[in-house]
């Protein structure tokens, strides 16, 4: 589940002999393929029924240079939640509420970059604070369309590790697929520690408020997935951030921003709390 647009991001100019720059560097999964095109669903994932997770959004973000495809978590039923590498650069979004199959929402709306609410200390190189508000007009409820739950402020300290949680969005089903995915996907990965996600990632990226998740079997987010949520017994853990630029198949950790280190943040900008 990864997004597309190649951005080429090289972790600054740090030397890999210094330390700073273990094995792999990363790629978004909004940045894995060269062509702006909607594209991508979860490799090796299951397909989602209707209203399995009516919390899923899609969004198709428009710019200057092109477009990309994310996903996105409903938190409230006037705020989306998503990354920062989505919104940044955008000018405009249309927001996909409901969908199945990535078509045939229930209904969209459309927004532009100043309803978007990007952390102000978002850095690109270093995936710093990769977390975005969208502000919507109000939205109904319904079995499609619905909120899924912040984590309490007494899990700030948990480390999930060793539980299992749900990941889901409409990317790539393989590294080599091209064709547009037409249903949800989701799959189910384990949260390992972050001192195992540093055995492929620089200290730079992987802080503490990064969650990652181990991809056994191919089955991990790829392009086309990227903002979308990391859910556990239906709380909003992770927003899908950052992988491998080898690949979605590879077998190397997939990382999201750590919802917990941003409850305060969001709060303060949208009034939405536990």
């Amino acid at each position: 589940m990864k997004v597309f647009l190649i951005l080429a991001l090289a972790i600054a100019s740090a030397s890999a002999s210094a330390g700073f720059l273990p094995q792999a560097k990363f790629l978004h999964p909004r940045d894995r393929t060269g062509a702006p095109s909607i594209s991508g669903r979860i490799t090796n994932g299951n397909t989602a029924v209707a209203d399995q997770f009516p919390y899923q959004v899609g969004l198709s973000f428009s710019s200057s240079e092109g477009g990309w495809w994310c996903g996105g978590s409903i938190i409230a039923n006037n705020f989306v939640l998503t990354a920062a590498h989505c919104t940044s650069g955008a000018s405009s979004a249309v927001i996909y509420y409901g969908a199945t199959v990535r078509t045939s929402p229930k209904f969209t709306q459309t927004v532009s970059s100043s309803d978007f609410i990007q952390h102000a200390n978002y850095i690109s190189l270093t995936v710093r604070n990769d977390i975005s508000l969208i502000k919507t007009p109000a939205v109904t409820f319904s079995s499609s369309v619905n909120k899924i739950a912040l984590p309490a402020i007494a899990s700030s300290y948990s480390t999930y590790v060793g539980q299992t949680a749900v990941a889901s969005g409409w990317g790539l089903t393989s590294d080599s697929a091209t064709a547009v995915a037409r249903n949800l996907q989701f799959t189910d990965l384990t949260v390992i520690s972050n001192s195992e996600c540093l055995k492929s990632f620089s200290s730079l990226i992987v802080t503490s408020r990064v969650i990652c998740v181990a991809t056994p079997d191919a089955h991990s987010t790829c392009q086309g997935d990227s903002g979308g949520p990391l859910a556990l017994d239906g709380t909003l853990i992770g927003i899908t951030s950052f992988g491998s630029p080898d690949g979605c198949e590879v077998g190397a950790p997939a990382a999201f921003t750590r919802v917990t280190s941003y409850l305060d943040w969001i709060k303060a900008n949208s009034g939405v709390e536990a």
